[in-house]
């Protein structure tokens, strides 16, 4: 078995303060260290990587929601917080389950936020690093970004992604829903809408899974009308034919019933093939929405089928790898949207 994180300048720096938001001081998640910095583009780069027998599972909810009557798009709609707690202190909040399998350990998480800072109001960048994580059954903590903050103001948005090591707080932590608070997004009204979310990633061992390569790429890069298509070589090991795989993707400010966005997974043996299924078509497949294989079977609350910009998906890989593989790319583009693309993450058998 082998594993590891991967280091990066980028990737320096770990941090979690006591955040300004509540009025008595919170446990931090981690070590405090010094804040990091922000850039309109952060290339996408591996973040993770370990050949081991267990899997990767993820909790994701969206932290905002439509105002009555919105059944759609997010563009020119009054977004609102979602906000399930009962704490005062918190303007928004939304809870999501886990699924670690039971004896499983986990050996490495990372949450990734982001959203929206112009709508109806601007809200301050010096927050994008800053939000609250409760375990199950416990209470928040306040964590900050450890590494380079993604922050792009572009085509009507002011568009940002955070993320930080969550390791040993999910490794000691039992089983349930996780809640994430005060994601700096913003509510109201504007032309490009509102969106935010929270994903949390997790890799774990279990010695009577399969073997299996995971992966994790991360960064914050901007696609659509007038951006370049982005491709990322998630793995470049061999794989036989007829494997099981999924795919995993978080994005920002994908309009559901708007064409011409696309994730594609290329090999060495095979031609681009689109991911699809029942929920996500190949053509709008950044189409608001928190699915697994095609269902919404994760747990979480609110658990609405449409999140209004916010995109934490997973697709079957059997298909692109069907014919086996040497490598494995990702495609990722828009043709009419602007996408914010904020990590992918791959999960893929060694045998058949």
């Amino acid at each position: 078995m082998r594993n590891s994180a991967i280091p990066a300048v980028r990737r320096s720096v770990v941090c979690a303060l006591s955040c300004a938001v509540l009025s008595a001081a919170l446990p931090v998640a981690s070590a405090a260290a010094p804040r990091p910095g922000e850039a309109a583009r952060v290339p996408f780069a591996p973040r993770y990587a370990a050949e081991q027998h267990g899997g990767i599972v993820r909790a994701a909810n969206t932290s905002a929601k439509g105002a009555k009557g919105t059944e759609s798009v997010n563009d020119n709609a009054s977004i609102a917080y979602v906000d399930v707690d009962s704490d005062a202190n918190t303007y928004n909040s939304s809870r999501a389950e886990l699924p670690v399998p039971s004896g499983a350990r986990v050996s490495w998480a990372r949450l990734y936020w982001g959203g929206n800072l112009r709508v109806g109001e601007q809200k301050p960048p010096a927050d994008n690093g800053r939000v609250l994580i409760a375990e199950p059954g416990g209470q928040y903590k306040a964590l900050l970004a450890d590494t380079l903050i993604g922050h792009r103001t572009a085509d009507g948005a002011d568009a940002f992604q955070a993320s930080a090591d969550v390791t040993k707080l999910v490794r000691s932590s039992r089983p349930g829903q996780w809640t994430v608070a005060q994601v700096n997004v913003a509510m109201g009204r504007s032309k490009v809408g509102g969106w935010g979310g929270w994903t949390l990633v997790a890799a774990y061992e279990k010695t009577s899974e399969p073997l299996r390569r995971l992966a994790v790429w991360d960064g914050f890069e901007t696609v659509g009308p007038g951006h370049r298509e982005l491709r990322v070589p998630v793995d470049g090991k061999r794989y036989p034919k007829g494997v099981g795989g999924r795919l995993g993707v978080i994005a920002y400010d994908g309009d559901r019933g708007t064409s011409g966005d696309y994730l594609a997974v290329e090999t060495g043996a095979s031609k681009s093939v689109r991911m699809a299924d029942s929920a996500n078509s190949a053509d709008d497949v950044m189409n608001s929405s928190i699915t697994e294989f095609g269902t919404g079977r994760t747990v979480r609350y609110p658990d609405g089928t449409n999140t209004l910009g916010y995109d934490s998906d997973v697709f079957d890989l059997r298909g692109a790898l069907r014919e086996g593989a040497d490598r494995v790319h990702v495609r990722f583009g828009s043709r009419k949207d602007t996408v914010w693309l904020g990590a992918l993450f791959l999960q893929a058998d060694v045998r058949r």
